[in-house]
């Protein structure tokens, strides 16, 4: 049997306290885990060490894109697994990964991430498949520079795991309302800086169509109440992104 390729698991982290010991549990398969926190307070730094992570500090947040790719900087495994502190790799999963590392078949694989939205898996609405390149040859692995919907590509042929991971991020509509706030400005700004226009009239078309595509053409009413809430969510997150990209700032 040929012998197994080391794995680095990565995570990037800020006040992650609720999910830190979780998320670094759930990877004990990996030969090594790195933290890269950019300053959380809520002791997520001391929980992630005490728990055997190579813990480093950056402070000097430039997007979620640059923040990842300092953390795959200090891997050192053959194979990189990037994992959000608020995901969770199954012990299936987990198995099936060991089992494509050593295979040695492709340079990266796509993950099925199954999402959970305020206690309820989304199957529906878009939420489900979302098939994210996560695992990959440390070698011929990078993230591209973005502040939000960061990406990591690989240089090579990519193929597809079976199991999918679990996403916790929504679990409050506290979480969500702060989620929204947080990704549409980020995004916004993203597109100032790529010197792409909005406004209302834009803004308020997409929104409605974000709703209906959701909800409707991507079938998110399946998901009974919390498909029609998080359809909303989609559909202000694209409004307030549109609008404040076009917005006038104050003088």
């Amino acid at each position: 049997m040929p012998e197994k390729p080391t794995i680095s698991a990565i995570v990037i982290t800020k006040n992650e306290r609720q999910n830190i010991a979780e998320c670094l549990g759930a990877l004990a398969f990996c030969d090594e885990i790195v933290v890269v926190d950019s300053g959380s307070s809520d002791g997520t730094v001391e929980i992630a060490r005490n728990l055997g992570a190579k813990v480093h500090v950056e402070t000097d947040w430039r997007g979620f894109g640059v923040q990842k790719q300092r953390a795959l900087d200090r891997a050192t495994g053959d194979w990189v697994l990037s994992v959000d502190a608020d995901e969770r790799i199954p012990s299936r999963l987990g198995e099936e990964i060991i089992a494509a590392v050593t295979d040695d078949r492709h340079s990266g694989y796509l993950i099925n991430r199954l999402s959970w939205f305020l206690g309820q898996p989304m199957r529906h609405g878009g939420w489900y498949p979302d098939r994210l390149l996560r695992l990959a040859r440390r070698d011929k692995a990078r993230f591209l520079p973005a502040a939000v919907h960061e990406r990591l590509v690989v240089d090579g042929n990519v193929g597809r795991l079976k199991e999918p991971m679990t996403h916790y991020s929504y679990r409050s509509i506290d979480d969500v309302l702060a989620k929204l706030r947080r990704y549409a400005l980020a995004s916004a700004e993203a597109r100032r800086r790529d010197g792409v226009k909005g406004g209302l009239s834009s803004a308020t078309a997409r929104a409605l169509f974000a709703f209906a595509k959701a909800y409707f053409l991507q079938l998110g009413l399946l998901d009974g109440r919390r498909g029609f809430v998080a359809a909303v969510f989609r559909s202000q997150e694209t409004f307030w992104r549109y609008l404040a990209a076009g917005w006038e700032k104050s003088p």
